[in-house]
Parts: C-alpha cells; structure tokens; sequence
C-alpha cells in the first residue's frame, strides 16, 4: 500500500510556516522560483559575527510539500552556517534525484520522504534549500537575489 503524499504531519508543517515571516530588513536575501512546477521561495536572513544564522524568514508560495520543507528549514536554521546548509541541500538533492537511500541529517526532514514517489513535486521541496544557500552566496544588501531554477 502506498503512503499518503499530503500526510497529517506535511499539512501541520505547511500551516506552521506563518513561524518565521519573511522581514525586509534581513540583510541577505533571495527569491528563488522553480521552472517545474511555479513555487516561488523568498528568505532572508541575518548571520552572526562567526558567519552563522542569526535571524531567518521566509516566505514560500508552494504546494503544501513545498511550505512543509520551508518548515523544516526554518525551524531548525537559527545557528547554522553555509557548509551545514550546502551539505543538507546537496545530501537532499542526491536523495530525490535517486543518487542516494539516505536522507540529509535534519530535523523533520523524514516527513518529507512521503514524496519521494512523485518527481513532479521534488522541485518544490527542495527549493527553500536552494534559496537559503543563495542568499547566504548574496551581497549583505536589502536587493533580491532571482534565480530560476529547473
């Protein structure tokens, strides 16, 4: 029997994105949108002294998968530098493009596994990571960084 793609634990993730509003005072910021299938993501962030995030936001247009993984991200990237980011976001790229069995080491990430079976959906998911790496790689300036993505 096959699993549930909109589980209960995917529609929490995706209402409780309303945690980390998206602020236009965040320093660093990008705007990613997917090719695929239309989501658009939008963070901002802040980064301490030692180069770790210190304020995020994010605004996600996306399907609930989409909004559930922002979710993910959000609630666990207070601290967290570029290197754990481009990790996460490449271990998850492996893992839905099939090069990979292993989820990225992230809290609530295994909620997103549901979707694993429906490719058309992998770009939503793993844009927010997408979008956090980029605005890391943006100037500390209020301008949006865009970029299209597959």
């Amino acid at each position: 029997m096959a699993k549930a793609l909109y589980t209960p634990d995917i529609l929490a993730l995706a209402v409780s994105l309303g945690d980390w509003p998206l602020s236009e005072d965040l320093a660093r910021q990008a705007e990613l949108r997917s090719q695929s299938c239309g989501s658009v993501v939008r963070v901002g962030l802040e980064q301490d002294p030692v180069g770790q995030i210190a304020r995020f936001g994010i605004d996600a247009r996306a399907c609930a998968l989409g909004q559930a993984s922002a979710a993910v991200l959000a609630s666990h990237v207070i601290g967290r530098d570029r290197a754990e980011l481009v990790v996460v976001r490449d271990a998850l790229t492996a893992f839905f493009g099939g090069d990979s069995i292993a989820l990225p080491d992230w809290p609530g990430i295994e909620h997103l596994e549901t979707a694993l079976p429906y490719p058309a959906r992998h770009g939503s998911i793993l844009l927010p990571w997408r979008a956090v790496v980029a605005a890391l790689d943006s100037p500390a300036a209020t301008d949006t960084h865009q970029m299209e993505n597959r």
